[in-house]
């Protein structure tokens, strides 16, 4: 069970290499074997206990050799520079894993990850708009990505596709688009026209509340 009360709510990205649809969301392999993305969100309300998260930017970028329940992953976090030591430390607490319940997303991401990279601390561009499916975030030195809408190969028109997971433990509802990647941390690769999941989300000790 839990340990601590933290909750964390606000603008949800997770862009991967995979083909559009996350094959991870429907219990499948990833497309080309291996999975590299992110995740991560831009809280617009939160706190760990009495310490406010308040507007705060942090992700997570990640490798998996394998499907991700096979485990052996390795992940660098990155946050938003002007976060104090006392929200850093915060933030660490809740990606720990360790307080949170048992197969929720911070639980079960402490369990398939074996190597942590030392964090990076840098500043933070985001732009967020769910319903369009356009996102934008530049962390120089670290990591950039775009999202715009999935386009019909024939007439070029915005493609629109919406997954419902009601016991999803990652959000509930999220806008599937098109992302470019360009990670150059420790975890470095490049996509261009793969997965991105767009979601407004509430994260809490017992899992997704919204």
């Amino acid at each position: 069970m839990a340990q601590e009360n933290w909750r964390l709510e606000g603008e949800w990205i997770k862009n991967c290499s995979c083909a559009y649809g996350c094959p991870c969301d429907f219990n499948a392999n990833p497309t080309k074997g291996y999975c590299k993305g992110f995740l991560g969100m831009r809280i617009t309300k939160g706190n760990f206990e009495q310490t406010k998260l308040d507007g705060l930017s942090f992700f997570v970028v990640v490798h998996f050799p394998g499907a991700l329940h096979e485990g052996n992953g390795e992940a660098q976090p990155i946050i938003e520079k002007n976060a104090t030591q006392e929200q850093r430390n915060a933030l660490f607490e809740i990606i720990s894993g360790k307080h949170s319940a048992e197969g929720t997303l911070f639980h079960i991401f402490s369990m398939i990850v074996t190597k942590m990279h030392d964090p990076i601390f840098a500043s933070v561009e985001f732009e967020f708009d769910q319903d369009a499916r356009n996102a934008r975030l530049v962390i120089p030195g670290a990591l950039e990505s775009t999202v715009e809408p999935i386009k019909n190969p024939v007439t070029g028109a915005p493609h629109r596709i919406r997954v419902v997971m009601p016991e999803g433990f990652e959000h509930r509802e999220g806008e599937v688009a098109s992302a470019n990647i360009r990670s150059s941390g420790a975890i470095q690769f490049d996509t261009q026209g793969s997965h991105s999941t767009l979601a407004h989300v509430v994260q809490t000790p017992e899992g997704v509340a919204a």
